[in-house]
């Protein structure tokens, strides 16, 4: 039997024109009612219809394309289900990001999708998770957990694997001065890809590796500006913490004098298809945006369904794609650049 908004509101002892507010969302309902009209529902076993509602995707890397990839593919993924997504470029923990669910928690927002969002950042904003919450709107994370520490549906590239690969593929070439160039401090991909690349390396009786990590903005003026004190050390090599940097690391290197792989090796990191074609291909750990995509499609359909899904960090192996931007360790070490 077909169960309605009359059968939630007897259930529940409220009017219907309050059951219609809480199944859309909308303020202006006590959290008590909202409560018992909530559970009126899972007792009647209502499902709330997912047509024409909106998931948005929260990003601050627009013109990355890997997470213009992974936000079309979540939207391949949703669209057959009557959902569509609308994207919003924030600045990661930024007011911008609370504005965007702000306003559209009202329009009958069905689900928000973090990618690489403020639940990446230590010591961003709760603010709007708070609010997803007091209005049952699920939300998910890639990349990232949250920083309100709440349990909730998170997909992510295994980064410490990730090092691993880069480190071992390198390593394997004969390189054993091999720098890093990763992103800020605090950003937590960044932090663990750092952590997987100091373990990898001290794995391999390197053990003060620190000194050959540099910290940088995730764009290829960051990558850039990481290799000249790497190449002061004498490095032979340099992972990349993403392909945008990695891109800056061989512009910086040429700027110097070195060539690409023949004096310095350089590995990068997401795999979009582009580093198929730069000078030289780019050699790259990749993401695995589809898989990643399907789950957090999988994940919005259930959360909106009102179905359990599983909580907690879900993390997904990267593949090392070898190209020509790696080479076997020169047989003898450039004088340090400016040298």
């Amino acid at each position: 039997m077909r169960v309605g908004i009359t059968d939630i509101a007897a259930r529940a002892q409220v009017s219907e024109a309050t059951v219609s507010r809480v199944i859309n969302r909308r303020q202006g309902v006590a959290r008590k009612t909202r409560d018992a009209v909530e559970q009126a529902m899972a007792e009647l076993g209502y499902e709330r219809t997912t047509q024409g509602r909106l998931v948005a995707v929260v990003t601050d890397h627009v013109s990355n394309p890997f997470f213009a990839d992974v936000a079309e593919r979540i939207e391949s993924a949703l669209a057959p289900h009557g959902l569509k997504t609308v994207l919003c470029p924030a600045f990661a923990g930024g007011v911008q990001e609370y504005d965007f669910v702000s306003s559209l928690v009202d329009k009958g927002i069905a689900a928000v999708v973090f990618l690489s969002a403020s639940n990446t950042v230590e010591g961003a904003d709760t603010e709007a998770y708070e609010l997803l919450r007091q209005r049952r709107v699920p939300y998910v994370g890639v990349n990232g957990e949250f920083a309100d520490g709440v349990a909730v549906p998170v997909f992510s590239t295994d980064d410490l694997l990730a090092a691993e690969l880069a480190v071992d593929h390198l390593y394997r070439l004969g390189h054993r001065r091999i720098g890093m160039a990763s992103g800020p401090a605090g950003n937590r991909p960044a932090d663990r890809r750092v952590q997987g690349f100091l373990t990898a390396m001290a794995r391999r009786g390197i053990e003060d590796a620190g000194r050959w990590v540099i910290r940088q903005s995730y764009t290829v003026e960051g990558g850039q500006a990481a290799v000249a004190p790497l190449l002061e050390l004498g490095a032979t090599a340099v992972v990349a913490a993403s392909d945008w940097m990695a891109l800056g690391a061989i512009r910086g290197i040429r700027r110097l004098g070195r060539s690409v792989p023949e004096d310095v090796s350089v590995v990068g990191y997401d795999g979009t298809g582009v580093t198929e074609f730069t000078d030289p291909p780019l050699t790259t750990v990749r993401q695995p945006a589809d898989r990643l995509a399907l789950e957090v499609g999988r994940s919005v359909l259930a959360l909106v369904g009102n179905r359990d899904v599983p909580t907690g960090e879900l993390l997904f192996d990267p593949e090392l794609v070898v190209r020509a931007s790696t080479a076997p360790a020169p047989a003898t070490v450039p004088a340090p650049a400016g040298g």
